[in-house]
């Protein structure tokens, strides 16, 4: 894969490796900490804290009533995609009394997934306005939970309101090969945009 040119944003790194920092962004619950941790290349740092009746007014847990943990800072891996392009992972906390950190999270980064979970569409709905407000080029990826309904992606699309120059996948949030290739399709999908860039010139 041809990756010169496209990702202007990046920091080269010994040997001609250049590095970018990628975002991991949706709604609570979303799937976030467990997509970073599946494909990292390296121990992920993540700053989960266990949920607590304290939290219960403010966490939503409608839909994911199991969930006992909850990321209140940022989760941070590592993976190499090939010999030329590695990609510093953030994963963003989920619920809104969070939101704040997003700011300072984004600066830098060149692109983001922005995970979906189709139980609960709108749980990423800031997610996706956000990622509008600030310009940074996302893909979507939904995640696949064991209850998870099979709607067709164009219906998932026209419910999100996503453009169809923006990829919408499906994967498993726990498989690292799913995990990877949804990262390779933001690879694809910043190359085409930086392509028709300089071709619009």
């Amino acid at each position: 894969m041809d990756l010169k040119g496209f990702d202007q944003a990046g920091r080269h790194t010994a040997g001609d490796t250049r590095s970018v920092k990628v975002m991991i962004a949706g709604g609570f619950g979303t799937g976030k900490t467990t997509m970073v941790r599946s494909v990292s290349d390296i121990k992920p740092l993540t700053t989960e804290e266990t949920l607590t009746q304290a939290s219960a007014d403010v966490d939503r847990l409608i839909g994911v009533a199991d969930k006992t943990e909850t990321t209140v800072s940022l989760d941070f891996g590592k993976i190499g995609i090939n010999d030329s392009l590695v990609l510093y992972l953030f994963g963003t906390p989920g619920q809104e009394r969070f939101w704040f950190l997003w700011n300072g999270l984004f600066k830098g980064a060149l692109g983001a997934v922005v995970l979906v979970d189709t139980r609960r569409l709108a749980s990423s709905f800031r997610a996706i306005e956000e990622m509008e407000r600030q310009n940074v080029p996302f893909v979507i990826a939904l995640n696949v939970f064991p209850d998870s309904k099979d709607y067709p992606v164009d219906e998932i699309r026209d419910a999100l309101d996503i453009p169809g120059h923006i990829p919408v996948v499906a994967f498993d949030a726990r498989d690292r090969s799913a995990s990877r290739d949804v990262l390779v399709t933001l690879i694809h999908h910043l190359r085409d945009r930086s392509a028709a860039a300089v071709e619009s010139r």
